[in-house]
């Protein structure tokens, strides 16, 4: 899939918005696991699956959220704990609005740990635009699971965690990056590919919950082809065995770049 046109297009785009971030694009800086934290071309800050303070990968000088600094928006991908993380918290200390499904919104609201004013709950093909109109947010399918295990007073109890996602953001300047969340292969990978071109791709090469190097592979090879391709949600618990030299082997001959980072890492896309 060529992506030539788009790349020169988003180039002149991001010339011509201007912006905190304009001159390189959008910047991402990545925790560990799948958290990260992207800096638009506007200057805008959206933080995806903040699992930060109880990460085991995440520099101990990046544990302390209130470095985080401004946040405009939290999204979160599914109800596990190495996802939601500390999305409660930084929702207080920030004031940013959570937009994940609808169910999952629901039962956070109901127990307290956000104020319903301040969940944005929708659901898969609504684009939404809680940063204005320049940049749209997409839900999108993933194949995992989503229960949400809340423990108060030393007793966990589990609840409605609505479906798995993925988020499609399309930015200021036209670049389009997919944060797959936790997922395994499923056809209409294909589909979302086409759609929506993304150029960044950050795909879970983990295993045994996830795509594992292999699966990721062919996802990115043979579905999706993408520009770039960052593997996240790997080397964090021991269950989650694959490595970024796997998926590379697995990868072999291919036009999409992989940028492998180190947790606490930022890179700027496109660069």
């Amino acid at each position: 899939m060529k992506r030539t046109l788009v790349a020169i297009l988003a180039l002149i785009l991001t010339l011509a918005v201007g912006g905190a971030n304009a001159a390189g694009g959008v910047t991402l800086r990545w925790y560990g696991q799948s958290a990260v934290k992207l800096t638009t071309p506007g200057g805008k800050v959206i933080v995806i699956d903040p699992f930060i303070t109880g990460n085991p990968v995440t520099p101990e000088a990046d544990r302390d959220l209130a470095k985080i600094g401004r946040v405009d928006l939290i999204l979160v991908t599914h109800a596990h704990g190495d996802h939601w993380g500390d999305t409660a918290a930084l929702a207080k200390l920030t004031g940013a609005p959570v937009a994940l499904n609808a169910d999952f919104g629901n039962t956070i609201a109901s127990l307290g740990l956000v104020p319903k004013d301040q969940v944005i709950g929708f659901n898969k093909g609504g684009p939404i635009h809680p940063l204005g109109e320049d940049i749209t947010i997409t839900m999108v399918h993933a194949e995992h699971s989503s229960d949400f295990a809340y423990t108060k007073d030393g007793k966990t109890t589990i609840h409605p965690g609505g479906e798995p996602a993925g988020y499609i953001l399309q930015l200021e300047n036209g670049y389009t990056i997919w944060h797959m969340g936790d997922t395994g292969v499923f056809g209409d990978m294909a589909w979302i590919a086409e759609y929506y071109q993304p150029n960044l791709v950050l795909a879970p090469i983990g295993g045994h919950y996830t795509m594992d190097p292999q699966h990721a592979a062919y996802a990115i090879n043979d579905l999706i082809e993408p520009d770039a391709v960052v593997p996240i949600h790997y080397g964090t618990f021991p269950a989650l065995a694959g490595t970024p030299a796997e998926f590379e082997r697995a990868l072999g001959d291919t036009d999409t770049e992989v940028v492998v980072m180190r947790p606490g890492e930022t890179r700027t896309f496109p660069h």
